[in-house]
């Protein structure tokens, strides 16, 4: 008999994978926008890249957590409920720059652009930090007591293993955007964008580095939860050290989707190691939260599972239409909207 409960984390775990790839580039041009761009036709050339389908690629977060509410509701309260504090602070950035994207260009004053180039850095850093942080706690565990409630606080999370969890996403995804810009533009940008790649890889490998090597510590997803963690791990790691390889012989066709097996499998490292659990309790390893223990009924998600496999093929192809149609390189001459 199908476990529902298994395949609908499964879903989950998809749908965070594909957000990362796909909102990961989107994050790393927001970062690099002030560096990339030093003229604002520049700037607006860069933000091109991304503007028929940045807020497309947010759909992917927010089936997530629409899939996590329904298929499993006490994970949904404990996760949104502890980590209240930190995931407003992320709808805040989100909001920020989604705003600072579409309101950019509505003056042609340089003093009102900047300023919303600084709300697209700062929406870029924050959400991709924060992502980071909050992976590593659930990776790591958290506070949470036999009633199923997270116990602790906003300074429970910034510990240092989440730090370097975040700090690591921060550099993964302005790595990832960095080659994205260097495939999706060209002129001076691309050139800029060619440079940065092989400053920002070593920083993203060392922070990589050290974060596995914390994690064999700090967690037990590299030691009791099979083989498949470990590999993932070990794979994701010659990903990364092989888009460095592609990077310095200037394959960023190559390079891109090279990141995307990285992010692929280290999504897979972690809800994997987590697996059957969804949150692993700190205090108690039989408090934590599981597919079982936290999922709603199986009515329920008989129910799910028929519409998302009617929808889902829909909203797939829908996306990748819309990405081959505005599959061409940005320059400073083409007709630009933000």
């Amino acid at each position: 008999m199908l476990d529902l409960n298994a395949l609908w984390f499964l879903f989950i775990t998809v749908l965070f994978t594909g957000f990362f790839f796909l909102e990961g580039f989107d994050f790393g041009m927001g970062m690099l926008l002030p560096f990339l761009g030093k003229t604002d036709r520049e700037r607006r050339q860069i933000l091109n890249t991304i503007g028929p389908v940045w807020d497309g690629n947010e759909v992917w977060m927010i089936t997530a957590g629409g899939a996590m509410f329904a298929a499993f509701p006490q994970w949904y309260a404990t996760l949104f409920s502890g980590f209240y504090l930190a995931l407003v602070l992320l709808l805040l950035a989100l909001i920020l720059r989604g705003i600072a994207i579409e309101f950019r260009g509505k003056q042609a004053s340089l003093t009102w652009r900047r300023n919303w180039d600084r709300g697209i850095f700062v929406g870029s850093v924050a959400p991709a930090l924060l992502w980071g942080v909050a992976l590593a706690n659930l990776v790591r565990g958290v506070p949470i007591d036999a009633n199923m409630m997270y116990t602790g606080d906003l300074l429970t999370l910034l510990n240092p293993y989440a730090l370097v969890g975040g700090l690591s996403a921060v550099a993964i995804f302005a790595l990832h955007g960095a080659i994205f810009l260097v495939n999706r533009t060209d002129g001076e940008v691309r050139a800029r964008a060619e440079a940065i790649t092989k400053k920002i890889g070593p920083i993203a490998t060392v922070l990589v580095a050290v974060l596995v090597v914390l994690t064999y510590f700090e967690t037990d997803i590299l030691t009791t939860q099979g083989f498949v963690p470990p590999l993932t791990a070990v794979l994701a790691g010659l990903a990364l050290l092989g888009v460095g390889w592609l990077v310095n012989r200037g394959r960023f066709g190559w390079a891109f989707w090279t990141m995307g097996a990285l992010i692929l499998l280290a999504t897979i490292t972690a809800f994997r190691g987590m697996f059957p659990r969804v949150m692993i309790s700190s205090l108690d390893p039989a408090y934590s939260l599981t597919i079982h223990n936290a999922a709603a009924s199986q009515y329920t998600l008989q129910i799910m599972t028929v519409v998302a496999l009617i929808f889902l093929p829909i909203v797939l192809v829908y996306q990748a239409w819309s990405y081959y149609v505005f599959r061409k390189r940005v320059s400073k001459d083409s007709p630009l909207v933000y």
